[in-house]
């Protein structure tokens, strides 16, 4: 068994060359929201969920992006709803958004 049962790791990069990253579209303060809203359902902590920042994850055209692992299966968000979408099914229920899937 892994220390954690799911792992959320949210692109924050920030680049500096003007290229699109996922900080210009909001990653970090969905990052921030994702951590509390799984700390508010309980889902957090030691065989549960860790949401994690993560630097660049190279998806950078398709984001913002985050992965959720041991699962392998990547995601793309654009506001609250779909990061508690994302929560709901994937981290609770364990079913796939596949509409928010890249």
């Amino acid at each position: 068994m892994t220390y954690y049962a799911r792992h959320v790791f949210i692109c924050c990069n920030q680049r500096d060359n003007g290229e699109q990253c996922c900080n210009d579209r909001g990653s970090r303060e969905m990052r921030d929201y994702a951590k509390d809203r799984v700390k508010e359902l309980k889902l957090s902590g030691p065989g549960k969920v860790r949401v994690n920042q993560a630097g660049c994850l190279d998806r950078c055209k398709e984001g913002p992006v985050m992965v959720i692992y041991p699962d392998a299966v990547w995601y793309t968000y654009v506001d609250r709803d779909d990061i508690d979408e994302i929560i709901d099914e994937h981290l609770v229920h364990g079913r796939i958004v596949q509409r928010l899937r890249i």
